[in-house]
């Protein structure tokens, strides 16, 4: 028991290893954000900081002696001296001072235009008139000369501009009486900012690969050691054993050390060979081909019996809820089942599903199924993601090309919330507390084992104390009688409502003996499989 446990938290650790690496990836979008918010805030604050310095070289009340200097007289040349030296000084690309064009915005006249000495542009010459950029500076511009703000920035960051990635602040400038005369311009390249972005980039990008990475081949190797591995053991024992009639030697136990349900599946196997083995030495004495087959049947309805949970009350030391579940195979050995356990003590898990076609290959890979559900779920993973990657696994390995329909679902025992996925599977059938049955349409979701990269959606319903969930195989609904008429939802929903107020057990025995009165002498052509949970909440 211990080393089951230690198991079980090995998986469960390994489940919350995943869920830090979807938690660092989402951490790291975030902090790139902020980091490069924090990066434009430095630039943005920065160059109003330089324009605001550049607005004391000007002298505002007199700027109509710089608009009719023609760019040559002494005071407009010191003045653009002045805010040259400070373009270079604080490494701004520009700095200029423009009139926009107030009519339409379409145009602007350079005052003053500074360029960086480092640079590559050259600057406008007094009194040059050119095209406004686009449309937001337009809006802008508009918005500083009708007095709707005092200062405005432009962001072009995208790659391929005519500067290059860089911000613009402008200030709009008014004389002593409050009068417009202009709109000062500083524009600053952002090398930096796409340097520290493309660095941070690189940094978290090779430590998402190398985490992925490790996740992956951890995932990979503990998959194969705790699956895979076994599961291609016990098929080729059971293809060998098909062949040869001949028991393992060494036993699959002896092979396989999983004290899981794998080692309860090799164990049941190795009892298995050894009992048709034994068989097989008295039929050649005693007994006719129909009657190995039988035995055969029954060696395996054993088998199947004895992987479903069939001891109640099953939890008795729990008084929340109360479970009772029923299996009626159609043939000896059925390819119904169903399967519930706590996954914590909060936390209960109820699965019941429908492998496609009878007899033993159908019960084989229902034991698989289950296995692999059981598995995944007691690794803390959700509804959608154990059906997910049970599909993903069998997908994998299915050579015979079966399906199975699959309802699962997760009670939180001390909210009564119950998370469920379907895969195709019949809906369940929900009595709230102090009402009636009736059909609840969750989401559908493809069969396991039908298609690879599936994915699966859950459903949602909070069960009050007096809350009963009754989920089925299609067996009950689709029972039919001599004229063949189908039993169908409707009666299953009133036989549910005529005993709704019984236990668990009583009601399933009242569906049992209403199906079996409905179809008469009628062939039963199909397992009946039934489950009832009801939730008692807090005692």
């Amino acid at each position: 028991m211990k080393k089951r446990r230690s198991s079980i938290l090995f998986k469960s650790l390994f489940g919350i290893l995943l869920m830090l690496l979807v938690f660092s990836t989402v951490v790291s979008i975030i902090g790139y954000r902020g980091f490069t918010e924090s990066l434009m805030e430095q630039y943005t604050d920065g160059s109003f900081r330089i324009a605001a310095a550049a607005e004391l070289y000007l002298d505002l009340d007199r700027f109509d002696e710089y608009t009719e200097s023609g760019g040559t007289t002494e005071f407009y040349l010191k003045t653009h001296e002045q805010l040259e030296t400070l373009c270079n000084y604080t490494g701004s690309t520009f700095i200029y001072l423009i009139f926009p064009d107030t009519s339409d915005y379409e145009h602007i006249t350079f005052i003053f235009s500074t360029i960086n000495y480092e640079t590559k542009f050259t600057r406008y010459e007094f009194g040059f008139v050119r095209n406004t950029t686009n449309d937001e500076y337009k809006q802008k511009y508009r918005k500083l000369y009708e007095g709707l703000s005092d200062e405005e920035t432009v962001v072009r960051d995208a790659a391929g501009i005519e500067t290059d990635r860089h911000i613009t602040a402008m200030r709009a400038l008014r004389d002593s009486s409050g009068t417009f005369k202009g709109i000062l311009c500083v524009q600053r390249q952002m090398e930096g900012l796409a340097k520290a972005r493309g660095q941070y980039l690189l940094k978290v990008t090779l430590a998402l690969v190398v985490i992925t990475v490790i996740v992956f081949f951890a995932q990979a190797a503990i998959l194969n050691l705790t699956f895979l591995k076994p599961i291609t053991i016990i098929e080729k024992e059971t293809i060998r054993f098909a062949e040869d009639n001949v028991k393992a030697d060494p036993p699959l136990i002896s092979v396989i050390k999983n004290r899981d349900e794998i080692g309860v599946l090799a164990s049941s196997i190795d009892t298995m060979e050894e009992q048709i083995v034994d068989y097989f030495d008295d039929l050649t004495k005693v007994t006719s081909e129909k009657e190995r087959l039988s035995t055969e049947l029954s060696l395996a309805s054993k088998i199947q019996t004895s992987m479903i949970p069939s001891t109640f009350p099953a939890f008795p030391d729990r008084k929340d809820f109360e479970i009772y579940a029923s299996m009626i195979p159609a043939r000896e050995v059925g390819g119904d089942f169903y399967d519930f356990f706590l996954v914590d003590d909060d936390h209960l898990c109820i699965v019941i599903a429908d492998v496609s076609g009878k007899g033993v290959p159908a019960a084989l890979f229902m034991m698989a199924t289950k296995i692999l559900i059981a598995n995944f779920a007691k690794m803390g993973k959700s509804p959608c993601e154990v059906l997910t990657a049970a599909n993903e696994a069998i997908c994998k390995n299915n050579k015979q090309e079966m399906f199975v329909t699959v309802w699962l679902g997760i009670i939180e025992l001390s909210t009564g919330k119950l998370v469920s996925a379907n895969a195709g599977h019949e809906y369940p059938i929900i009595m709230n507390a102090g009402g009636f049955f009736e059909v609840f349409k969750d989401k559908h979701g493809f069969v396991i084992g039908g298609l690879p990269g599936i994915r699966y959606i859950e459903s949602e319903v909070v069960l009050k104390p007096g809350a009963k969930l009754f989920i089925y195989t299609d067996g009950i609904p689709e029972a039919t009688d001599g004229a063949g008429n189908m039993f169908g939802l409707e009666r299953t929903a009133a036989s549910l409502n005529d005993s709704k107020d019984g236990d668990p057990q009583s009601i399933i025995d009242n569906i049992r003996l209403s199906v079996e009165a409905f179809v008469g002498g009628a062939e039963q052509f199909d397992d009946l499989t039934m489950l009832v949970f009801e939730y008692k909440g807090s005692v």
